[in-house]
């Protein structure tokens, strides 16, 4: 029989695979988003406040907005998909772990891969950069909740696809698929939190990161650093990987520079 898990008979893995992510969402963004505004963490964040209300071209009730509809839209995608893939005659067998590591890494691959190529087409198409993704760039300043503060058609190919892609590829059961996209879900919030933090065990343990990202968000860094959410791999392959340093401000937190090359 399948592994224990906590919602083992009470909800399928298929629906805790659609809506698990998205309630993790709302606690890890919304739990960065206490902390970003409180006094003691002001010396670990990459932007200071004057610059986030000065820069940022859009308020936090329409980001907010924004998010819950993408959420909304994949929701209903993965119910979809869920309801295609499923098998309701068969008893699904979890398999080994060392098999389940190896789909978690075929799919990240598989994401970062779909996510490079698209997202570094919608900088590079004119009309698709203007009317679609311009939008994710009026947070200069990012901050966790605007992880996936998106246009609604670029949530569906960037995000929900790209999802959608990695669970097919890399074979992975509905049960693996929840820890996939829960997981996916923090690290792309984590990379939007605009906290350099000391420790954050993905800003250890992944070079793509919040100050990565965070040059990418800056206006001389959008044609580098497309990579995301997982490795850097296809910016160092394809010549759009920007280092930057890690600075102390005198006033108080960080600033990630970006090194011209």
């Amino acid at each position: 029989s399948p592994a224990m898990v906590p919602w083992e008979g009470y909800v399928s893995d298929e629906t805790m695979g659609t809506f698990a992510p998205i309630l993790l969402y709302w606690v890890y963004a919304g739990g960065y988003q206490l902390l970003l505004h409180r006094r003691p963490l002001q010396r670990y964040r990459l932007h200071t406040r004057a610059e986030e209300e000065d820069k940022n071209l859009v308020a936090l009730p329409a980001v907010v907005r924004g998010v819950l509809l993408q959420q909304l839209v994949q929701a209903i995608v993965a119910m979809i998909l869920f309801m295609i893939t499923s098998d309701s005659s068969t008893v699904l067998v979890q398999p080994s772990m060392v098999v389940q590591s190896f789909q978690f890494l075929v799919a990240m691959l598989v994401m970062d891969t779909w996510q490079y190529f698209v997202h570094r087409y919608m900088h590079q198409n004119k009309f698709l950069y203007q009317h679609i993704h311009s939008q994710h760039h009026r947070l200069i300043v990012p901050y966790a909740i605007g992880a996936l503060y998106n246009h609604p058609l670029e949530g569906l190919l960037l995000d929900t696809l790209g999802g959608a892609m990695s669970f097919l590829v890399s074979g992975m059961t509905p049960r693996t698929a929840v820890f996939f996209f829960c997981f996916a879900v923090l690290k792309t919030v984590d990379d939007h939190c605009g906290l350099w933090l000391p420790y954050n065990i993905f800003q250890h343990l992944f070079q793509n990161n919040t100050a990565y990202h965070d040059i990418h968000h800056q206006l001389q860094g959008t044609k580098y650093n497309y990579s995301q959410p997982f490795f850097s791999i296809w910016d160092r392959i394809l010549g759009t990987h920007m280092a930057y340093d890690l600075l102390s401000r005198k006033e108080g937190g960080f600033e990630a520079r970006p090194l011209r090359d």
